[in-house]
């Protein structure tokens, strides 16, 4: 793991201190393992997987049942899979000393944001530069 996040403005480097980002990565590679295993766990709730389901002749409302919740389970893991990128991201930022820096500007990141967001790889500004593009 990197010792540093290093950032230079105006000649000045900005850092963040090894202590700062080795219980950060302890931290994301927990939520890592506990974002896989509720994948995991919603994969294996999905109705449709569920190889002793009837397929003919249900009733219509069980049917209407099967088919929402593959619908719940299937946005469910979408979102998983994002949140596990995005950790996975913030995690090699930290072993190539880039965590808490923008991705999209290289300022620093608002600590107050890394501890509300830690897999965050882009500052407040550049996010909502990135949703008012993304409607």
């Amino acid at each position: 793991m990197s010792k540093k996040s290093k950032f230079i403005k105006g000649g000045k480097i900005i850092a963040f201190p090894a202590k700062a980002l080795f219980p950060m990565g302890k931290l994301l590679t927990r939520q890592l393992k506990k974002l896989k295993k509720r994948r995991k766990d919603v994969d294996e709730s999905d109705p449709f997987k569920n190889t002793s389901r009837v397929t003919d002749n249900a009733s219509p409302d069980a049917d209407a049942e099967e088919q929402f919740g593959h619908a719940r389970t299937t946005a469910i893991k979408k979102q998983l899979d994002i949140k596990i990128v995005q950790t996975r991201k913030a995690l090699a930022r930290i072993k190539i000393g880039k965590y808490g820096l923008c991705e999209e500007c290289g300022s620093m990141i608002n600590t107050d944001r890394l501890v509300v967001y830690p897999e965050t790889t882009v500052c407040v500004k550049c996010e909502s530069k990135k949703s008012k593009r993304n409607p």
